[in-house]
């Protein structure tokens, strides 16, 4: 069998114990056999305002990981010599991996509403299995992609844990699969407003322990 990899994107500026949530709750509900982040240079929408050094958050994502093996860093996007866009980046890991796993591209609510405004949107949707990830009771459309892609899409909002894997295994093409299983409401902007201020203790609530020593300890956030 191929082994399942979940393609979880996105700046992580920095990663914090929501990102994780959605990802462990991935690896159970969706019998993956790893999640791959990968953080972008610099993403696309994100280019107008500053944004932590790229390695400084890769090596935050590593140590925030290193607990699970299932868990992964890829540096696939700081290692494109231009500042590379999803349809670049997954047409490059499907080359690396051939056929050997069955990619799930992760993607929040945001992303989704937005997906229209992607390069090769289209090719991107056509390309892999998605997951998008929503809040409980997050008005979720999908007219805004044509009927082609809402034909795909399967809603498991609610979802036993049998039911998601019948689906899974049973669905054939490039699969749009809809989620609430988001354990934890935390937000970067919150995070970085937290260690500007130097709240520490609070801080302490929302990322990984080694995370907080490594943003205090390069006393990143702070006001210059």
């Amino acid at each position: 069998m191929k082994r399942r990899i979940a393609l979880y994107g996105g700046t992580f500026d920095p990663v914090h114990l929501g990102h994780l949530s959605v990802a462990e709750k991935l690896l159970e509900l969706f019998a993956l056999d790893e999640v791959l982040f990968i953080p972008a240079t610099l993403a696309p929408h994100k280019r107008s305002r500053d944004v932590t050094s790229a390695w400084h958050r890769y090596a935050m994502l590593a140590l925030a990981t290193e607990h699970d093996e299932r868990l992964r860093v890829s540096s696939v996007e700081l290692d494109a010599p231009e500042k590379p866009y999803t349809v670049e980046t997954l047409s490059r890991l499907q080359s690396e991996m051939k056929e050997s796993a069955r990619l799930f591209l992760v993607m929040g609510a945001d992303s989704w509403r937005e997906i229209q405004t992607w390069r090769e949107w289209r090719r991107v949707l056509e390309m892999s299995d998605h997951i998008v990830v929503t809040r409980p009771g997050y008005e979720l459309d999908a007219a805004h992609v044509g009927e082609e892609f809402q034909s795909r899409v399967i809603d498991l909002r609610g979802a036993s844990s049998e039911r998601i894997l019948n689906e899974v295994e049973k669905s054939a093409g490039e699969k749009i699969f809809v989620t609430d299983a988001v354990v934890k409401d935390v937000s970067s902007t919150q995070v970085r407003q937290l260690a500007r201020r130097g709240r520490a203790r609070e801080l302490a609530k929302l990322v990984p322990p080694s995370v907080a020593d490594y943003i205090e300890k390069y006393r990143l956030y702070r006001e210059a």
